[in-house]
C-alpha cells in the first residue's frame, strides 16, 4: 500500500450493494471489495450503514397489517442473517484488516447476544489494522419504520478512536443530524468523520459539508447504492414490491469532504463503485485555527453536555456460591488471533486487555 507522504492516507468509500438478507454471500462481496479498495492503494476502507446483510428497504414499503405476515417472514430472515459478535462472525473481515493491515469500518445489523438474542441493533463497527474491534456504536434512534426492527442504542460506543490514520470515529444516518452527537464526536478530538447512512440527496450532502466545515475534520460519507435488479431473486413478492428493475432504490451519493467543507470526491450518484481520496489528519487539526467547535470556539461556561456511556443494564445474573455476580455480556472486546468474545462497549480501547 502506497502512501503518497508521511502524512497523507487513502481512503475508500464503498458504494457497492450487498446481497440482501444473505450474509454469507455479503461477506463474500465484501471481502472481493476490500481486495479491490487495498489495490487502488486504500488503507481505510468505509462500507455503508447496515452493509450486513443489507439495508431493510422494504420497510418503506411494506404496509402495516396488511404486509404483516410478508414483515414477520422477512424479519425472520434477518435475524437469522444478522451478525453476531459474541460467535465472531465479523472474523472473516477481522482477518483481512490484518491481512493487509488497514482500518475497516462497516455497518451491520448487530443480532445481541446477551439479551434474549432476538433484537437487533443498527451498529457501526471499527476494525482496527491488527484485525481487533476497536469500538461498536450502535444507532441511537432508528428513524421512523426503522424501530420496527432495530432498538435504539445507547452511547457506550460513542466514541473516537486512535488508529494510525488518525483519530477515527462516526455516526449513522440521521444521528449526523444531531447536534449534540456530532458535538460528542467533536470535544473527542475526530479527525475522519464516517458518516454511513441510507440517506441521499442534496440536503445530505450539504450537511457532509456542513459537518466539515463545523468540525473541521475530514468526512467520509458513506452511503448504499442499490437498485431493484440487486434484490435477489428468492425474494417474496419481488414483482409487487420491486416491479422496476431499473428503478435507482437509493442512487448513494457517497462523498468525501475535506476539513472546511470542499468536496474532493463524489458525489457518486446512481452508480456503484469506490470513492477515493488522500487526506492528511493534521489537516483537520490546522482547520481548527479558526474554528473549534468543542474547544475555543464554545463557552463551556454557558452550555454543558453530559454523555451517558454507562448505559442501562437489563439483568444481572447471581450465581451465588459458584461464583461473583456479573453482567450478561461480561467479557472483553474481540482481539486478533482471539478467540469469539462479544465486546465490551463500556471499557475504552485504551482500557482493552488482550485475551
Amino acid at each position: 500500500m502506497a502512501i503518497s507522504s508521511p502524512h497523507t492516507y487513502r481512503v475508500a468509500v464503498v458504494q457497492q450493494p450487498p446481497v440482501l438478507l444473505d450474509r454469507s454471500a455479503s461477506l463474500e462481496r465484501a471481502l472481493a471489495t476490500i481486495d479491490e479498495a487495498v489495490g487502488g492503494g486504500a488503507q481505510l476502507v468505509t462500507f455503508p450503514e447496515a452493509y450486513l446483510p443489507g439495508y431493510p428497504e422494504y420497510i418503506w414499503r411494506l404496509l402495516p397489517g396488511t404486509d404483516y405476515d410478508l414483515s414477520r417472514e422477512l424479519h425472520g430472515r434477518l435475524v437469522a442473517n444478522a451478525v453476531d459478535l459474541a460467535s465472531d462472525d465479523l472474523l472473516p473481515i477481522r482477518e483481512a484488516a490484518r491481512r493487509h493491515g488497514i482500518v475497516v469500518i462497516i455497518g451491520i445489523h448487530e443480532r445481541d447476544a446477551a439479551f434474549s438474542r432476538a433484537t437487533l441493533y443498527n451498529t457501526l463497527v471499527t476494525i482496527g489494522p491488527d484485525g481487533s474491534i476497536l469500538n461498536r456504536h450502535r444507532k441511537l434512534v432508528p428513524t421512523n419504520p426503522e424501530r420496527m426492527v432495530w432498538a435504539p442504542g445507547d452511547a457506550s460506543g460513542l466514541r473516537v478512536v486512535e488508529t494510525p490514520l488518525g483519530r477515527v470515529g462516526g455516526l449513522i444516518c440521521w444521528e449526523n443530524y444531531m447536534p449534540l452527537a456530532r458535538f460528542a464526536l467533536y470535544a473527542q478530538g475526530v479527525q475522519l468523520y464516517v458518516a454511513s447512512t441510507w440517506d441521499e440527496g442534496e440536503v445530505w450532502l450539504a450537511t457532509m459539508r456542513h459537518i466539515a466545515a463545523e468540525g473541521r475534520c475530514w468526512v467520509l460519507g458513506s452511503g448504499c447504492s442499490i437498485r431493484a435488479s440487486d434484490i435477489p431473486a428468492w425474494f417474496p413478492e419481488r414483482d409487487r414490491l420491486y416491479p422496476d428493475p431499473d428503478e435507482w432504490l437509493n442512487p448513494g451519493d457517497s462523498v468525501i469532504v475535506a476539513p472546511g467543507g470542499a468536496v474532493v470526491a463524489g458525489p457518486l450518484h446512481a452508480e456503484h463503485g469506490i470513492l477515493y481520496a488522500d487526506c492528511d489528519p493534521a489537516a483537520a487539526d490546522a482547520g481548527h485555527y479558526t474554528l473549534d467547535a468543542a474547544g475555543h470556539y464554545n463557552r463551556p461556561d454557558i452550555f454543558s453536555l453530559t454523555v451517558q456511556r454507562a448505559g442501562a443494564t437489563q439483568i444481572v445474573f447471581d450465581d451465588g456460591a459458584a461464583g461473583p455476580a456479573r453482567l450478561a455480556g461480561d467479557v472483553p472486546f474481540v482481539e486478533a488471533g482471539a478467540a469469539a468474545a462479544p465486546p465490551r462497549p463500556d471499557v475504552r480501547p485504551a482500557e482493552r486487555q488482550r485475551v
